[in-house]
């Protein structure tokens, strides 16, 4: 894998936030009842406070190390030409865009966000196009503002469309199929679609297949992605 240069900062903050202040106060508890080290009260406090920092500490390698790892292997097994115009969905700052970039030669990258700060911590069309430049990705992206609900893209436009981690911050599982079904409606025929998602990947699959999407497969991509077993992989292809 190569050396990332740019700053891709953190997924979902408010959760690791949340997970991390939880750590902090019980183990403000815990030390508040040191005084009897056998009580319940110091053996709860300072349990939680074990667990929620591990799933602080395993969030945070997820989020800045372990992603990178999955989406080279997931980027791998799309075999890549060089040639492709490829469709981030929900692309962030960038991770995976300038992951994609770097594997394309005449082909070109472009990425889609209405860049929420709640989903990826300092989220914006500046901080991604700082990452490409950074990377020396430039002349092989683009990047969009746009609601993956309504791509502004036309249809048949994309030879690849990956999505990380992006397609659950929809609200309700109408919207998340409509997501799914325009990233079906501005793939070629023929094209590949990934999506990497913490949950509603089954509706993701059932979708697919009700729009004759062919080879769809769901798999678990294990522990080094950000909840581990919870992330799920589906892939499909656009029937030619």
């Amino acid at each position: 894998m190569n050396r990332r240069r740019g700053d891709y900062g953190y997924d979902a903050p408010p959760a690791l936030i949340g997970l991390t202040g939880i750590a902090i106060l019980q183990t403000t508890f815990a030390v508040a009842s040191w005084v009897t080290p056998g009580h319940p009260r110091f053996l709860l406090a300072a349990g939680r406070a074990v667990i929620c920092g591990l799933l602080a500490a395993w969030f945070c390698y997820g989020t800045r190390r372990g992603k990178f790892h999955m989406w080279e292997h997931i980027l791998d097994g799309l075999k890549l030409q060089g040639s492709e115009h490829v469709l981030d969905m929900g692309c962030g700052r960038g991770a995976v865009l300038t992951a994609v970039a770097r594997r394309l030669t005449t082909g070109k990258a472009t990425g889609v966000d209405i860049w929420r700060s709640m989903d990826q911590s300092g989220n914006s069309a500046n901080a991604t196009m700082a990452n490409v430049r950074a990377e020396g990705v430039a002349d092989r992206v683009a990047v969009e503002t746009g609601d993956m609900r309504r791509l502004p893209f036309a249809d048949n436009t994309f030879d690849v469309v990956v999505s990380s981690f992006a397609i659950h911050n929809i609200s309700g599982n109408a919207g998340r199929a409509a997501a799914v079904a325009e990233a079906m409606r501005v793939l070629k025929p023929g094209g590949r679609l990934a999506i990497a998602d913490v949950r509603a990947t089954s509706l993701y699959a059932r979708t697919l297949r009700s729009l004759g999407a062919t080879a769809v497969v769901r798999g678990r991509l294990g522990w080094r992605f950000w909840y581990g077993i919870l992330m799920t992989l589906v892939t499909a292809t656009k029937a030619g």
